[in-house]
């Protein structure tokens, strides 16, 4: 039997990567996203020059962008973690030219993931430490916006611990 390009250069294929990801991993990477998203959706009328019960930013013509940018980046970040739980974290997808097939070394998701997880993590203890300590007058809101400012960025915090979590399970699942 003849070997295959990928064989032959020493990559496992597709069919050599096991998937059997846990049901509660499936939903902690559907949370993921969903927990990131409102201080997203809270992000954007700010950079249109509403303060949302703050000082508005002032006015300069990369605010927009800037905002819009930064959402979408943190978002597509958080849509990131379901590459530990779907086939294309763990194998290249076939469609991508050269590389289709082979598989992906763990650690190129680990590490990344458990770097964020940490940073995330951090920011977190951080903003907990504030909250805790200051409370609402670490918020530069008006009465009212700064509960809703805490909530929003209270659900993001949940981001660092569900990512570590996740991050877990996927080097449980991958390890040989």
């Amino acid at each position: 039997m003849m070997a295959t390009r990928h064989q032959q250069l020493g990559f496992e294929t597709t069919d050599r990567v096991r998937h059997s990801v846990p049901a509660w991993a499936e939903r902690i990477a559907h949370a993921i996203p969903l927990v990131v998203l409102p201080v997203g959706i809270w992000r954007l009328p700010i950079g249109f020059g509403y303060g949302m019960g703050g000082e508005p930013m002032p006015p300069a013509w990369y605010n927009a962008p800037y905002v819009i940018g930064l959402t979408i980046f943190t978002e597509c970040l958080a849509l990131l973690s379901f590459g530990l739980v779907r086939r294309w974290g763990e194998a290249v997808p076939n469609w991508v030219p050269k590389l289709g097939g082979r598989r992906i070394p763990p650690a190129a998701a680990i590490v990344p993931a458990t770097a964020g997880g940490l940073f995330f993590t951090v920011l977190g203890i951080y903003w907990l430490h504030e909250a805790a300590t200051v409370g609402t007058a670490a918020w530069p809101y008006d009465e009212g916006w700064d509960v809703v400012a805490m909530v929003t960025s209270g659900l993001m915090n949940l981001w660092g611990p569900l990512l570590l979590v996740l991050t877990y399970a996927y080097y449980r699942r991958r390890r040989t």
